[in-house]
């Protein structure tokens, strides 16, 4: 069962642990002492990534760097009025019906928990019941007063979801799994590469402020400009009812996809056909992704090197994506760390020619 090959723990301390776009430093050292007894090398770029080294004893091995986000969509304190109920920035795309009695914790010198309160239905006019409530219409209850508030918070605190991530049924169920499940499948995957001989230098990154417009990886492509590059993270999973299966996209529990296209990338053909190769090789699960709206750090891997990367993604098909709950099946999860391995170590089988 793919389950016993997931470690929950770790996963659910990823999961957990907060990071917004900008304020990605508790998920950062998490990660640092995770793997800083695993890789060869690390180092920390001046815009926050963490960028993991594992070495090829090749001498002049090309490079193949893996992404994967650390941060997770968040908010940002912007007011905190009179009566201590905090106004907020998003950090990223939030679908605005999913904040209603939503749980967040606010970090400022004391961590706060909050709730997402907006005018309740009994209060509304018939014309406002009709209408969609926007993010501007929310606010944060933290049960304190305006004074007891600004003992610990200041305008330009970050603010992140909270809930623990357990199991529904046979899937993981969590906040930011978006892209905390993959972050975790990068870690597993440089784990699986340690003792390793392996035919290229991985770097592992964990990027920052992707869900701000994918600027972390724009930085760390640039900076290890990569031979060759996959992007780590989830698309949708609109195997839900309502949905006709030309719009699933992808669906759970088929395995890993490898993405074709997304509204920033056309991913290399190469990359794709090696890809595909990989996992009917090496039996591993595997579906397509055409994903026609949205994007990943692909874009930037693919771009940012000075000659450009031969690039492409992999993706966890999650449901609920950038809701208040998401969800994973553990085939895909299992799948991506399967696929992405045996790709670094069969790289020498792609056919790269143009």
């Amino acid at each position: 069962m793919s389950l016993e090959k997931i470690d929950l723990p770790l996963l659910k301390v990823i999961s957990e642990t907060a990071g917004a776009p900008g304020f990605e430093k508790k998920v950062r050292h998490l990660l640092i002492d995770t793997l800083k007894d695993v890789v060869d090398e690390f180092y920390v770029d001046n815009m926050g990534n963490l960028i993991t080294i594992k070495k090829s004893n090749t001498s002049d091995a090309k490079k193949f760097m893996l992404a994967a986000h650390m941060d997770e969509i968040g908010f940002m304190v912007k007011h905190i009025d009179d009566n201590g109920y905090i106004r907020f920035q998003t950090l990223g795309g939030f679908d605005p019906k999913t904040l209603t009695s939503l749980r967040v914790k606010v970090h400022g010198k004391k961590d706060l928990l909050g709730v997402m309160g907006c005018k309740p239905i009994h209060s509304m006019s018939a014309a406002e019941r009709s209408k969609v409530v926007t993010n501007e219409e929310y606010f944060i209850d933290c049960g304190l007063s305006k004074e007891e508030v600004e003992k610990h918070v200041k305008i330009g605190d970050s603010i992140t979801r909270w809930q623990e991530l357990d199991l529904v049924g046979d899937l993981i169920n969590g906040k930011s799994l978006d892209d905390r499940v993959c972050v975790y499948a990068l870690v597993e995957i440089m784990k699986t590469l340690k003792d390793k001989d392996i035919p290229v230098d991985v770097y592992g990154v964990f990027t920052v402020q992707e869900e701000v417009g994918l600027r972390g990886a724009q930085v760390a492509a640039h900076g290890v400009s990569p031979d060759y590059g996959i992007a780590l993270d989830v698309t949708v999973a609109n195997d839900i009812p309502g949905l006709a299966p030309q719009d699933y996209v992808t669906s759970m529990g088929k395995g890993a996809s490898v993405k074709h296209f997304d509204g920033g990338t056309i991913c290399d053909r190469r990359m794709v056909a090696h890809l595909e190769s990989v996992a009917e090789r090496n039996e591993i699960t595997s579906q397509p992704e055409v994903l026609p709206f949205g994007g990943t750090d692909t874009a930037n891997i693919q771009r940012m090197p000075k000659n450009g990367s031969i690039a492409g993604a992999i993706s966890i098909p999650m449901r609920y994506l950038h809701q208040t709950t998401e969800m994973a099946h553990p085939v895909d999860v299992v799948a991506m760390i399967d696929l992405v391995v045996n790709s670094i170590l069969e790289v020498e089988k792609g056919d790269w020619s143009y």
